[in-house]
């Protein structure tokens, strides 16, 4: 039995898309992109599929079309075209593409093309497959076959594309009919606020209030009074009984997010509903109770804190019955080009100016390249600013800034060489830095154009854009302006 094959669908059409309903029947893996860019994106950062499938349309051009083709490498590019388009067929043929499929088409035309492909392959040379099985490629084992895009209220999206997302969104659904409390871990802008929304919707409690209270936000008198409500003449201003956040919630969700930063005082109180589910209003000779479900969130080390006695033991085992850790937009960089495109399609078409895709290959070389320490937020926010002010090169240099000072602060903190545990560290950190160094001159040298710069130094393309990232290497000042000779 043959095994499945990778592919990347790169179709826009309804009809063309019912392609991967007949490949996926076939039980091939599929990873779809939404446009050309998209696509050459995902080719340039480490995928590596045994078929691209890439369809004619108005917005394709053979720039487009050429891009891909040499992005693609190793891979064979499929085109599907219609009738009237015999011509971008023929272009297509002079770049080198050999397999095609013509519109309409019926599933036995597509197992046609897959046997052609098959042909392809077996007719490639030993160098070819010599150079396929290159040991400094990256060739990802388990990419997903397609990305998950559930929408949320307040116009809210939770994406996920990477493996561990991808988990996520799995322990999401397992949690659906478990009605325990869940802490979510995470840095500051992940989405740890949005996989709390999730985990609601996909809940029994979904048809009830979903109520967020930010721990941080008050100090610790007021969120009592916000957490539990108080009663006439309580306090002074007490001029009415007020609900508290735990009866708004009744029957529903609440999220208490960085609850980390919650009082020690606050944090006994909130312990005691957790276990009966009973508290009182500040002023009240009665207790209260309620059925919530709580949800907490923090971006506090909680190791750390319990260790410093800054969150409660107790505490922390009450809520962590489930835990889940939200990894850091660095460590899913093959999201970000698909949250880059969601945060567009969500503008006011206003600012978008009809565009779906926008980004120059340059600056999202950067926008891959840059560590993102704000996360999600911070690269929406740059996106809506790049986006409004049209001004792209500015955009640019300042990525490639940060990201220069960052790599000059790394090296700078790293211990001198004279400190290394012995002889193989010191030789190790002499490679590197030897290896970075030769990059750099090849890739200055050939205006920044990544492919001669590989074919220079012998290298397959994807192991030479996997060594960029490896040393952090970004243009130097005087190359900025040299323009790149390209096929």
């Amino acid at each position: 039995m043959k095994p499945p094959l990778l592919i990347l669908s790169i179709l826009r059409s309804a009809q063309a898309r019912s392609l991967d309903d007949v490949l996926k029947s076939a039980g091939h893996k599929l990873v779809s992109a939404y446009s050309s860019e998209q696509g050459r994106i995902l080719l340039s950062n480490g995928l590596d599929p045994d078929l691209v499938i890439v369809e004619s349309s108005a917005s394709l051009g053979l720039s487009d079309l050429r891009n891909i083709f040499q992005t693609a490498s190793s891979s064979v590019v499929c085109l599907v075209y219609g009738s009237s388009e015999e011509q971008v067929k023929k272009q297509a043929e002079r770049l080198g593409i050999t397999l095609f499929l013509e519109r309409p088409h019926v599933a036995r035309d597509v197992f046609k093309m897959l046997e052609g492909l098959c042909h392809e392959g077996s007719s490639a040379s030993e160098h070819e497959l010599e150079h396929v099985a290159a040991p400094e490629l990256i060739r990802p084992t388990s990419l997903p076959c397609a990305r998950v895009l559930e929408e949320l209220e307040d116009g809210r999206y939770f994406l996920a594309v990477s493996n561990s997302m991808l988990k996520i969104y799995r322990q999401v659904q397992l949690l659906a009919n478990v009605d325990a409390p869940v802490l979510i871990l995470g840095e500051s802008g992940t989405g740890k606020e949005v996989i709390a929304h999730l985990i609601h919707k996909h809940s029994r409690r979904s048809q009830h209030r979903f109520v967020n209270v930010n721990c941080a936000a008050l100090p610790a008198d007021l969120l009592e009074s916000e957490l539990f409500g108080y009663h006439q003449g309580a306090f002074t201003g007490a001029f009415k009984d007020k609900l508290g956040k735990f009866e708004l919630a009744n029957h529903g969700t609440m999220l208490l997010d960085e609850i980390g930063e919650m009082s020690a005082q606050m944090q006994a109180k909130l312990l005691h509903v957790l276990q009966d589910g009973q508290f009182n209003r500040l002023g009240a000779r009665e207790s209260s109770k309620v059925d919530v479900r709580v949800l907490a969130a923090t971006n506090v080390q909680i190791e750390t804190a319990l260790v410093g006695k800054a969150f409660r033991e107790d505490l922390y085992y009450r809520l962590n019955v489930f835990t889940i850790n939200v990894p850091p937009l660095r460590e899913r960089r093959e999201e970000i080009p698909y949250l880059i495109e969601e945060t567009i399609l969500r503008l006011p078409e206003t600012m978008r100016s009809g565009h779906d895709f926008p980004f120059p290959s340059r600056l999202m070389d950067a926008v891959l390249l840059y560590d993102w320490r704000g996360n999600v937020r911070e690269l929406r926010n740059f996106v809506t600013r790049t986006i409004t002010m049209h001004d792209f090169d500015t955009a640019i240099r300042e990525l490639e800034t940060k990201i220069g000072a960052g790599s000059r602060v790394a090296q700078e903190e790293s211990p001198p060489l004279i400190e290394s545990a012995g002889m193989r560290s010191i030789m190790r950190d002499m490679k590197d830095r030897a290896e970075a160094q030769m990059i750099q001159d090849a890739l200055e040298v050939s205006g920044w154009n990544r492919r001669h710069a590989a074919k220079y130094l012998n290298i397959s393309y994807r192991g030479l854009l996997y060594k960029i990232q490896q040393h952090r290497l970004t243009p130097r000042a005087a190359s900025l302006t040299r323009p790149a000779s390209g096929f």
